[in-house]
């Protein structure tokens, strides 16, 4: 068997690769099996000690907590950062953590935190409600001098307020009552206040990112490698966690490894004992190893493709809808995908709050697509492709490197759509031209969408024009006079932002998704998932509610 098979990449490329990538986790792997073989494991106990090496498709980019979405960058977050709050990702309860208690008073416009004793950050700077009240501060208002941006997961953010060193009370100009389970993502990670002293381009360096969580970091190779060290007077893990003292780890060494065979084989060569990043069609290999394969929902919005209504080629509604009935995405799911990846039945994942099945909505039917493209003045050209005066329907979009497969799922969307006279131009471009240009509705009229969040926020963080805006509501880059926006879609965010009763809430979050497939603003795809491997040695890996892995009780089992 190659280890080092992609067919994608020069085989010289990737061999290179895979050399430097042994040597670097030949000295790794000595420390992980001195770690295990040196403590007692008895009965499948948990053993102390050890290095995890931890291979990640990606590195990190900045670590300021609201940046944590990215999962590179909250892979480390998770590590080092504790929350006010957790999410008990079987149940979706809020419980505590750093806050051993809270109350929110009727109209979801003043919360207030009682926090526990002794919890410091790894400087020494204490724990305290001064150093929760400048997170949130900074979360909720951001900071422009240091380009600190505003969290998307908090929403009417008016103050906070210092009642005693343990008790931090938070103001709100309107009701948020998203901002309980806000508390508890990945985007709201604790950190010193010397961190939030800095500016955002500084907090790219992991080293600068003083937490409170189980590790610390220890050095770092920029753009290659990031090790972190367990913090031994660590003593305050999530409070209904059996685990309260330090992680049973000594160290985990996280390497940047792009190329999907370099990571599979050192896992199956057990030179790595955790990757991130495991594609559908790899997944069969790694399980007839006995290596287990997890498969973390995100609870968000689905893989999607999302239309710029500003763009006179997708303005009319007839129009996106026929490419919504022209998708396939059973035929997505089943030619690229495995069981991990189900298709999508809505606009948010099945498991999460307020999912509404719209399944008869998002039916594939080519002779619908057909007749809704000739009643919008689209007719089949010599060609095949539809002309209405004298313009072809020609879309483009960029491939999008964050999601699995994508510019494969795009290839057979823009197939699928040829079948009905449109063609789909899948584009590459590099990072600056493809940021610029797909913010600018006139020459990306269309994006791939996906976010994880446990919360019915979720959907307004992708689509408000003051979130993501994927939409590009209000004209994007595109300098139009008059532009695309849906007073009633913004008014449902707003009223699923400030609906302070949890009912109602979640019925506000069914007429959003409605809404969305009945204007054909969005395309679900799949449930995308995040996959990763581990071997068969490490034990006790969890993750957060929405899919990124936490290494406080992962231990290494004797091999």
């Amino acid at each position: 068997m190659n280890l080092f098979r992609n067919e994608r990449h020069p085989r010289g490329a990737v061999l290179a690769m895979a050399l430097m990538l042994a040597l670097a986790l030949g000295a790794c792997s000595k420390t992980a099996d001195s770690g295990a073989a040196g403590a007692a494991g008895v009965d499948g106990q948990p053993v102390i000690g050890g290095t995890l090496v931890y291979l990640d498709q990606q590195a990190h980019n900045n670590l300021y907590p609201p940046a944590g979405g990215f999962y590179p960058n909250g892979g480390i977050l998770n590590q080092i950062t504790d929350k006010l709050t957790y999410q008990n990702p079987a149940t979706l309860e809020i419980e505590p953590w750093i806050a051993e208690s809270w109350t929110v008073n009727a109209d979801a416009t003043e919360y207030t935190f009682k926090l526990r004793e002794g919890v410091s950050f790894s400087d020494g700077t204490p724990l305290d409600a001064t150093a929760v009240a400048k997170n949130y501060d900074t979360f909720g208002k951001g900071n422009k001098a240091l380009k600190l941006s505003v969290s998307e997961v908090i929403n009417n953010y008016e103050r906070s307020e210092v009642l005693d060193a343990r008790t931090v009370r938070f103001h709100f100009r309107k009701p948020s009552p998203g901002f309980l389970q806000g508390t508890s993502v990945i985007g709201s990670g604790l950190v010193s206040p010397a961190t939030l002293d800095l500016p955002f381009e500084a907090l790219g360096d992991a080293t600068r990112i003083i937490g409170s969580g189980p590790f610390v970091v220890a050095s770092e190779t920029l753009g290659k490698e990031v090790n972190l060290t367990v913090r031994k007077d660590y003593r305050w893990g999530p409070v209904r966690l059996a685990q309260q003292g330090r992680a049973r780890l000594d160290a985990i060494k996280i390497i940047v490894t792009p190329e999907d065979s370099v990571r599979i084989g050192g896992l199956l060569a057990g030179q790595a004992g955790f990757i991130r990043q495991i594609q559908a069609y790899d997944e069969k290999r790694v399980q007839e190893r006995q290596f287990p394969i997890y498969a973390s929902s995100t609870r968000g919005v689905n893989d999607s493709l999302a239309f710029r209504p500003d763009n006179p080629l997708v303005a009319d509604l007839r129009v996106r809808q026929a490419l919504l009935h022209a998708t396939d995405a059973r035929a997505v799911v089943q030619t690229l995908f495995s069981s991990n990846y189900p298709q999508a039945k809505g606009v948010i994942v099945s498991t999460a709050a307020g999912f509404v099945d719209l399944s008869d909505k998002l039916r594939h039917d080519p002779a619908r697509a057909k007749q809704l493209l000739d009643d919008a003045g689209w007719k089949p050209g010599a060609d095949g492709l539809r002309v209405k005066d004298g313009q072809t329907l020609v879309l483009a979009t960029y491939e999008s490197p964050n999601y699995l497969q994508n510019k494969e799922v795009l290839q057979l969307v823009a197939q699928q759509w040829a079948q009905v006279g449109v063609k789909l131009n899948v584009l590459s471009g590099d990072l600056g031209s493809r940021t610029i240009d797909s913010l600018d509705p006139q020459k990306t009229p269309l994006i791939p969408a996906m976010v994880g969040r446990a919360d019915p926020d979720v959907i307004k963080s992708n689509y408000h024009p003051s979130n993501r805006n994927l939409l590009l509501q209000k004209g994007g880059l595109s300098q139009k006079v008059k532009s695309f926006e849906d007073d009633r879609l913004n008014a449902l965010f707003d009223a699923i932002a400030q609906e302070p009763d949890a009912a109602k809430r979640l019925a506000l979050t069914k007429d959003v998704q409605h809404h969305l497939v009945d204007q054909a603003y969005v395309i679900p795809l799949f449930e995308e998932p995040q996959v990763f491997a581990g071997a068969p040695w490490v034990r006790g890996v969890a993750f957060e509610a929405v899919g990124r892995p936490s290494f406080y009780g992962t231990w290494l089992a004797p091999h």
